[in-house]
């Protein structure tokens, strides 16, 4: 056996091995392949039509076109059909306009891209009967996500970048460098496709990709092996801590409460993670903090009231109560609403003061009373922001509480980001020749904190994002006011 042959056959025991730990290739089961026709794709279709009768697995390919590129993206559809005839293996497509998508949802390319293909994924692994979707992200993806979400301050869990299964969503290869995939590639003769837009540095990850990366090689050039043994490492401390929250949880958990005396008890790591699950969602770490203040309250009865959830103390008790959505006839007035709620099914609109609406929904509103529409959108990891005094970017991290658009209240101050001055919203609209009743319809969006952003100035300095922060994306279109609107 050559020593190419040789190392071949190890890294494929090495991914089955990954592949078992994380269960992600039942025997007998149904499962779908998400293939673009780039090299790391080529390599898992061909390395998953290897297994199908060891394993006695049923594999479909699956083929999104974001139609970004236009004759290279057909050039890539018709790759994959050829390639899936080749290996027999059924080949199912889809395809959506990205471009029009990310207009109409207020998104990103990038982000508009992912949701488009994984909802595509989803839905076809549904139709297929698919138990597990498998992507071709590989340990140098890995790397450079962990990169990136060193740059944005990520606790534990961000630094173990990206994970290996969530859900039926699983990724074979993410411990496998690119070079062995080459060399496998090269050995067996395998075509691939090249997107030309990988070549371009014009967006955050390409960037680390072509530039940090190749620098951190020269360093060391076993980078590669040591970020993804750093990953693995990362991942299993993670692993182990989440255990222990689960095992706390199994022990002392009843009816949506904890015994304070043995929470306080836990180690910090452990806690956070203990609370996480209990309110079964991803709390910043001033949520965090301001739950375990709570905990360590001598008040009996101290609260905190958190996106959809309120934590309160009962004695001895923490009790995490699911806050329901208030009855059509309390919610703030809006006239038309589209999308979900981006806290989830059980969150609530706060009850605003006369006159204030609430902004916790992402979707379209039509504000009559306004006489404006606004698009709200939460983005995870934005990679293009665009402030101006009608859109505003905000870190998501930054709001306190809950989040409002109102008229302007006495002492009101705004620190417009970029300008290195605090002036109260009185001044400026004075400076302005904002006079009269005029003031008083100049849409102002707040948080318990006080001003983050005003219609035709612009946010505030404590809200403003850098490329790659989670924000919250709010556009303001307004129309003409009657004079029966005052």
């Amino acid at each position: 056996m050559s020593r190419g042959t040789h190392g071949t056959t190890n890294m494929i025991q090495k991914i089955i091995n990954f592949c078992d730990k994380y269960d992600m290739l039942p025997s007998g089961s149904r499962i779908l392949a998400a293939v673009s026709g780039g090299k790391d794709s080529v390599f898992l279709l061909h390395f998953l039509s290897s297994l199908r009768a060891q394993r006695s697995l049923e594999l479909f390919c699956a083929h999104f076109n974001h139609r970004l590129r236009g004759a290279e993206s057909d050039r890539d559809e018709e790759f994959v059909k050829a390639l899936c005839e080749k290996l027999e293996v059924p080949c199912l497509t889809g395809s959506a306009d990205v471009r029009a998508l990310a207009f109409e949802k207020g998104l990103g390319i990038e982000e508009a891209a992912r949701e488009a293909r994984y909802a595509f994924l989803e839905e076809t692994a549904d139709k297929i009967g698919a138990v597990r979707i498998l992507t071709a992200h590989t340990a140098d993806d890995n790397a450079e996500t962990f990169l990136l979400n060193l740059t944005r301050g990520s606790g534990l869990r961000g630094l173990c970048a990206i994970p290996p299964r969530r859900n039926r969503i699983s990724r074979p290869l993410l411990d496998t460098p690119y070079a062995p995939i080459k060399a496998y590639l090269d050995a067996h003769e395998l075509p691939h496709v090249e997107d030309s837009t990988n070549e371009l540095n014009n967006c955050t990850r390409n960037r680390v990709r072509h530039e940090i990366v190749p620098e951190l090689r020269k360093l060391n050039p076993k980078f590669d092996f040591h970020a993804a043994e750093c990953i693995s490492s990362l991942r299993e401390d993670e692993e182990f801590l989440q255990s222990l929250a689960c095992a706390f949880i199994r022990a002392h958990s009843s009816e949506n409460s904890l015994p304070i005396k043995e929470f306080l008890s836990l180690s910090k790591p452990v806690s956070i993670r203990v609370l996480r699950q209990m309110a079964g969602k991803n709390l910043t770490r001033e949520h965090l903090n301001s739950v375990l203040e709570i905990a360590a309250s001598p008040n009996p009865h101290a609260s905190a009231d958190l996106p959809g959830l309120r934590v309160f103390r009962d004695y001895e008790k923490l009790v995490f109560e699911r806050v329901k959505r208030r009855n059509n006839a309390e919610k703030p007035q809006i006239t038309k609403q589209i999308g979900e709620n981006y806290f989830g099914e059980n969150s609530s609109y706060f009850k605003p003061k006369p006159g204030e609406i609430a902004l916790n929904s992402e979707g379209n509103f039509e504000l009559s009373e306004w006489g404006a529409m606004v698009t709200i959108r939460f983005v995870s990891g934005c990679l293009e922001i665009n402030n101006s005094v009608n859109t505003f970017f905000l870190r998501r991290d930054s709001i306190k509480g809950n989040l409002r658009l109102r008229s302007r209240a006495a002492g009101d101050e705004l620190r417009i980001n970029g300008r290195n001055v605090t002036k109260t919203l009185k001044k400026l609209y004075s400076e302005n020749k904002l006079n009269g009743q005029g003031r008083d319809f100049v849409p102002v969006i707040a948080d318990d904190f006080g001003v983050v952003a005003v219609y035709g100035f612009g946010i505030s300095e404590r809200c403003a994002p850098s490329i790659g922060d989670d924000v919250i994306s709010i556009n303001l279109e307004m129309r003409e006011r009657s004079k029966n609107e005052g």
